[in-house]
């Protein structure tokens, strides 16, 4: 049954990190744009939920919703302002901007907030295990599984079989011939910025509570969400998913069976892929 439980936990930490990731995943997989302050939106929408679930008493599943749309808007905002002008930049200049975000939001926080480490008042539904075949699970965890498990396929569906992941798609592989098709690129690449945003708003509120909260959570967790992506590669989404999965279940083996060594089972996972396949599992040559 242990076995069972660390698989369980495995797949809910998996999730956890692919709907904290798979914005990145959409950012530079689909628009070959490298936003290493992703985790930044992240850690607002998880102080967006904490304040209104510890604070204003809000909901938590009330809350969740609210730091989808605060990291988009921010995400908008700091795209129409900033992002933007660095499109047609290269990976080096995007990188150190997007670290010099970083910097200036951790200070922010920290100054605003204090830091101290933040956890979610969850209500009582939410806490405490089921029994399941003799297998203690988690509430809360379920509950993560189940929710990324609608938004990874919700996500999917979005990017293969609607019209806006085909302007997305032609976007990004050809944005003038995209724009002389009629596509508004500009308005496709902003949503798309401040989608990807509000997804890592809203994995933020759901870790606050597993990986708790505090100023430094973009540094301390940037590694994972390029772990991630690297390894799952970043021309698909199907890609990042299944690599979170397989890193988050290591990770939670790891750390059970080998709890000296257990951190450096996520990063030898990733040594090993990228051995066997250097674009990561699903990955491609960039045509750009």
């Amino acid at each position: 049954m242990t076995l069972l439980t660390i698989l369980f936990d495995g797949v809910a930490y998996g999730m956890l990190l692919f709907v904290l990731a798979c914005g990145l995943a959409v950012t530079l997989g689909l628009m070959n744009f490298v936003n290493l302050a992703h985790g930044a939106f992240a850690m607002a929408g998880g102080y967006v939920c904490a304040v209104l679930v510890n604070q204003a008493g809000w909901p938590f599943l009330a809350a969740l919703p609210l730091a989808f749309l605060a990291s988009a808007a921010i995400g908008a905002v700091l795209e129409r302002l900033l992002y933007r002008h660095l499109y047609t930049r290269s990976h080096l200049d995007q990188v150190l901007f997007s670290v010099g975000l970083v910097f200036m939001s951790v200070a922010a926080v920290d100054y605003i907030m204090g830091s101290s480490r933040v956890f979610m008042q969850l209500p009582e539904a939410l806490q405490g295990q089921i029994d399941l075949f003799g297998v203690g699970i988690g509430r809360y965890r379920l509950m993560i599984i189940v929710i990324c498990g609608l938004l990874t396929v919700g996500l999917q569906l979005t990017l293969a079989k609607t019209r806006f992941g085909s302007r997305l798609r032609a976007a990004v592989d050809d944005p003038r011939v995209a724009s002389g098709l009629g596509i508004n690129v500009p308005q496709v690449f902003a949503l798309t910025f401040a989608f990807g945003c509000g997804l890592a708003g809203f994995g933020g509120a759901l870790s606050a509570e597993i990986l708790g909260l505090d100023p430094y959570f973009p540094l301390k967790f940037m590694i994972y969400f390029l772990i991630v992506v690297t390894v799952g590669g970043s021309s698909s989404i199907t890609g990042p998913f299944l690599a979170s999965l397989m890193l988050g279940i290591g990770d939670v083996a790891g750390k059970y069976y080998l709890p000296k060594l257990g951190p450096f089972v996520i990063y030898t996972i990733m040594i090993v892929i990228l051995i066997w396949r250097p674009n990561g599992l699903f990955g491609r040559t960039a045509a750009r």
